[in-house]
């Protein structure tokens, strides 16, 4: 299976860090690309339109000097911009501008097909990455040529598809070559090794980098994902008008019923603003996948991916013990 040539001999695992709203700054992309995994970022989470522009210089800047004298124990991996492709999206343009001139190594597209995004990307050699939660939406997106498609499936934090990997994963590997990531209730090194026991090349991890010192979150919410348990995530579209996964202890505590919440109208959907509520999607109502019940620390990205790397290779070296042949 595939992986695309920016990202070979760069990594220490086969992981990307989800870009998440508000919480992913340049602080935690660049540890997560020093630690050896992809960081990621919404563009939209740089405000005003200069601020994009100062971040991607930095990371470009950054992570360039410390690839120049990384080892192959230790690589440096690229970094890369989330662009939210939808209409409610007024900066569209402008971000892709900007991820031209920096020449943005990986660009993550979310919502709509990207074939602008693509034709843009490609045009300085950079890659693609595509959210879906069906096969109809891959289908879409392959067919906009895109490099890759992220699987998000049941139990990923934010905006999370209904659908099990067992289930997804199988249906795009049937028609599509490229890399699949894979995303969806994962926290610990061994998630990463099944994922590419379902198919997938790279497994795709947002909620567990929550927890970790560089992220841009408060700290009661990283102390509410060490205590809280997969029974703790509630999936609604009430808050941006599309199903997604959040804390239930944040959704009581901003005045809501977590066990009784109305639907939205996706139609009323703004998605650089957080939601039509009063109390703000990931602001105020704190989005986490369903392995919260895997986190029990809070840890430096660094710390956290040599902790991955170390679960990896023992579940690894479990399988290669396996009774049944």
């Amino acid at each position: 299976m595939p992986i695309p040539a920016v990202l070979e001999g760069r990594l220490r695992l086969p992981l990307v860090g989800a870009p998440m709203f508000i919480v992913s700054g340049p602080e935690l992309v660049a540890a997560q690309c020093k630690a050896g995994v992809v960081g990621s970022f919404p563009s939209l989470n740089a405000r005003p339109l200069a601020q994009l522009d100062e971040w991607l210089t930095q990371l470009s800047e950054e992570l360039a000097a410390a690839h120049a004298t990384a080892t192959v124990a230790d690589p440096i991996a690229p970094f890369a911009v989330n662009l939210i492709v939808h209409a409610s999206n007024n900066r569209l343009a402008d971000d892709i501008a900007l991820v031209v001139k920096h020449k943005a190594p990986v660009v993550i597209t979310s919502l709509s097909p990207p074939a602008e995004v693509v034709a843009a990307v490609h045009s300085y050699g950079g890659v693609v990455f595509h959210d879906v939660i069906s096969r109809r939406h891959a289908e879409k997106a392959a067919a906009q040529g895109v490099d890759g498609l992220i699987a998000v499936c049941a139990g990923a934090g934010g905006h999370a598809g209904p659908l099990s990997p067992f289930a997804l994963i199988r249906e795009i590997r049937q028609f599509y070559p490229g890399t699949i990531l894979l995303s969806g209730a994962m926290a610990s090194g061994a998630d990463i090794f099944a994922a590419q026991a379902l198919g997938a090349d790279l497994a795709y991890f947002g909620t567990r980098f929550i927890a970790t010192s560089e992220a841009r979150a408060v700290d009661d919410y990283k102390q509410m994902l060490v205590d809280t348990r997969a029974e703790d995530i509630v999936y609604s579209s009430l808050f941006t008008g599309v199903k997604g996964n959040y804390l239930k202890p944040s959704i009581a505590r901003a005045g809501f019923d977590p066990d009784n919440l109305p639907e939205a109208d996706k139609t009323t959907m703004d998605f650089g603003s957080g939601g039509n509520t009063d109390a703000k999607a990931w602001k105020d109502i704190w989005g986490a996948g369903q392995g919260v019940g895997g986190i029990d620390s809070v840890l430096s990205t660094h710390a956290l991916v040599l902790k991955l790397q170390a679960e990896y290779h023992e579940a690894a070296a479990r399988m290669g013990q396996i009774a049944f042949r």
